[in-house]
Parts: C-alpha cells; sequence; structure tokens
C-alpha cells in the first residue's frame, strides 16, 4: 500500500491501523475490532474489518491514512434539533434565575412567541447565517449528519423560509442534513386559541406547500396539553401519511397523554422526550419499532425532575437514541458530547447505550439506518477518528473534544 501524495487520485482510501467501533447490531462490545481497517470507494465503505482480513484487490494502488492506533466510531449523528432559530433567550434564562415564573415570563413576551416573532423578522440569509455557528459546533465534534426541525415560522410563509434554510445549510456544509416539517409545535397568535382551525391549516395548505416543494423528510408535532391534542394530532398525521411523509412525535414529555402510543400507531420513526411514558406505551413503541429519543438538554435545562423511562424501554427492547434538541428556549445545547454525558450521568445510560443512541440508533431515529450509523461495507463513509484510549471517554469526558479527524462521504 503506498502512502496519500499531495494532488493523487485514487478509487480506494484506506484508513489501516486502527481500532473500530462498528456498532454493528448484535456484536458485542460495541461491534470492536482491533487492528482494524476501512476501505472506502466512491463515498462508500467498501470494507470494514480485521486488516488481515481485507480483500487484496482493495490493497493494491490504493491510498492509505495510518491511524496510528486511533479509534474510528461512525460519524456521531444528531436527530432531533431545532438548529434553524434566530436570536436567543438569554433574557429569559436571566429571568427565571432570578425567580420569575413561566406566567411572568410570557407576560414580558417571552417564550416561543419571542422565539417565532424573530424568525419572522429574520430573512432566509439571516437564518442560514445565524445557524451555521451552530452547525459548526456539532460538526466539530464528529457530526455527520443531523435532523433540523422548523417550528417558529407558524405560518405557511415562515415555516417554508425554515425549512429552505435549512436545506441551504446541508449545501454549506459537508453534512447531510434531514428535515422535518414541526408545524404543530405551537399555536401562533393570530390563531386567536383556535387550535383546530390551526390544525386546518397545518394538516392542509401549509403541509401542501411544503410537500410540493420537496422541503420536508418527515412530520412533527407537539402532544401535549400545552400544545396539541392526540385527536389533533392524529389528522397532521393523517394527512402526512396520504403524502408518504413518515412521522416523529413530540410526547410525554409533561404529562401522559398517550403520545408515544400515538405514534407508534402511525409507524412513526421516533417518540421524543418520553418523560411520562407508561408501560402501554413502551410496548406499543417497542412493536411498531419507533425509536425512543432521549433528550436530557432539556430536562437539565428546565430543572425537570422527571426522567424519561429508560428502564421500560429497556424491558420492552426499544431501541433509544440521545440528541441535542438544540432550541433556543429549552435546551441551548449544541455539544452531542455533553449529551451523551448528561444522558449517562443524568439517566444512567450506559456507555454502550450513549453511543450507539448517536450512531446506529440516531440512524435508525431518522429512517437511515440502510445508509448510515454503523461502520459496514455499503453504507456511506461516514466516520470519525477519536484521539482516546477506550470508546467510554466519548461518553466520560465533560467539555473536552477528542477528535482527531471528521470523514463525511469518505472525505
Amino acid at each position: 500500500m503506498k502512502k496519500i501524495m499531495a494532488g493523487e487520485q485514487s478509487a480506494v482510501r484506506i484508513w489501516r491501523n486502527a481500532r473500530l467501533a462498528t456498532l454493528i447490531e448484535g456484536a458485542p462490545d460495541l461491534g470492536r475490532v482491533e487492528r482494524g481497517a476501512i476501505a472506502v470507494r466512491d463515498g462508500r465503505i467498501a470494507f470494514a474489518g480485521p486488516e488481515a482480513d481485507m480483500p487484496a484487490d482493495l490493497v493494491v494502488g490504493a491510498e492509505t491514512v495510518d491511524c496510528a492506533g486511533r479509534w474510528i466510531t461512525p460519524g456521531l449523528i444528531d436527530c432531533h434539533t431545532h438548529l434553524v432559530h434566530a436570536g436567543n433567550r438569554a433574557n429569559e434564562f436571566e429571568m427565571r434565575l432570578a425567580g420569575a415564573t413561566y406566567e411572568e415570563v410570557a407576560r414580558a413576551g417571552g417564550g416561543i412567541i419571542s422565539s417565532v416573532k424573530a424568525l419572522r423578522a429574520a430573512s432566509e440569509t439571516d437564518l442560514v447565517a445565524q445557524s451555521l455557528p451552530r452547525l459548526d459546533a456539532l460538526i466539530a465534534e464528529g457530526v455527520t449528519t443531523v435532523e433540523i426541525k422548523s417550528g417558529y415560522g407558524l405560518d405557511i410563509d415562515n415555516e417554508t423560509k425554515s425549512l429552505r434554510a435549512a436545506r441551504q445549510l446541508a449545501g454549506k456544509r459537508p453534512v447531510t442534513v434531514r428535515t422535518t416539517f414541526l408545524g404543530a409545535h405551537a399555536l401562533p397568535p393570530e390563531a386567536n386559541g383556535d387550535k383546530d382551525a390551526y390544525v386546518d391549516l397545518v394538516a392542509g395548505p401549509m403541509l401542501e406547500a411544503i410537500a410540493s416543494q420537496g422541503l420536508a423528510d418527515a412530520v412533527d408535532g407537539f402532544c401535549e396539553g400545552i400544545a396539541f391534542s392526540p385527536d389533533q394530532m392524529a389528522r397532521v398525521f393523517d394527512a402526512a401519511v396520504a403524502k408518504g411523509l413518515p412521522v416523529k412525535l413530540h410526547a410525554d414529555q409533561l404529562s401522559n397523554l398517550g403520545g408515544a402510543a400515538l405514534a407508534a400507531s402511525y409507524g412513526a420513526l421516533s417518540a421524543d422526550h418520553l418523560e411520562y411514558t407508561d408501560d402501554a406505551g413502551a410496548a406499543a413503541m417497542a412493536k411498531a419499532g419507533t425509536v425512543a429519543v432521549i433528550l436530557p438538554g432539556a430536562f437539565y435545562f428546565i430543572r425537570e425532575t422527571k426522567k424519561p423511562q429508560v428502564d421500560l424501554f429497556r424491558k420492552h427492547g426499544v431501541k433509544m437514541a440521545v440528541a441535542t434538541d438544540n432550541n433556543p428556549g429549552t435546551s441551548p445545547l449544541a455539544s452531542l458530547l455533553l449529551t451523551m454525558n448528561m444522558a449517562a450521568t443524568l439517566f444512567a445510560m450506559t456507555v454502550e447505550e450513549c453511543i450507539a443512541g448517536t450512531t446506529r440508533e440516531a440512524a435508525r431515529a431518522l429512517g437511515l439506518l440502510a445508509e448510515t450509523g454503523t461502520l459496514e461495507a455499503g453504507k456511506w463513509a461516514d466516520m470519525a477518528i477519536w484521539d482516546i484510549e477506550s470508546p467510554a471517554e466519548l461518553v466520560y469526558r465533560m467539555g473536552f473534544n477528542p477528535l482527531h479527524a471528521r470523514i463525511w462521504r469518505g472525505k
């Protein structure tokens, strides 16, 4: 095998002398491979396994990268963010620290409506410019795929603007972006309290405009007493399914309205938050293959005391992902590494659950497991190379980034 020379091109590139955490499903110890290698052709993995087992036809003439014993994992995946937003709500944070109640913050113009006003006032160019630093922070920690929800526009023009901005981000950075339409996030001021009329708008003209422009890869909603009822969310989901779009749900965060079971009944990709999910909801998710997305950032930031039902998900075999929930109001978190530490520390998730939750299971939660999330032949060559002695360091450390290199689609 020859060394990489500047300006050279080759159909195959090999990362060798590495330790692999392949995350292949069912493999013990994160799918660990000592003295491993990964061969990449045309942006996809051609081989991942023991270097001694690599087919000879891949080796001849290939460029090589000596990893010097470093660990390689799949590229990290943040499968739940509200990354595209305008402004921030640091003033509300300061008010709450001084003792202000939720109602007092709302009366002062705070809450989600402040984010709606800020996004509506921002241009698409503004949104892209403000969102790029948040995306860059994730990329700097080895993230190769990120999901971005709308939900701060709450009308046709601004929801489409938000989703277009998210699509633009994918063109400005080497990263895979999946967009999710979250029109059923909150009630806009102009709705005058009429939730049903607003749901008609979301499930009708708004979804029609977004689907016709190909702006969304999935449809989400917030099923909660302060947001939308299960019946109202079912109307949105019916419309999404009719458009051929998969669904996801913010479920059971503040109370148990049966959101997990509702999501499962539609074969949802994921149900997210899940602090109040019951046994029946977890069983329904397991049967449907709906992933539980655990969001410790919001739990921490709003000082929640009710933890997500991790033990129930283990009991029923529900797959668990972990994500930042990056948003301006309840989780201004742009570090997936810190998120893993939070999931372990706050919720007693294991190292394997945390790492799988930000790779394989996060890919599953986005419907992308056939393409990424593990180091297997045929998948995109999305990888992170780490200066660590053990994968546990990725979960153990706080405020420390051991990323050595990040590879997206082989580059």
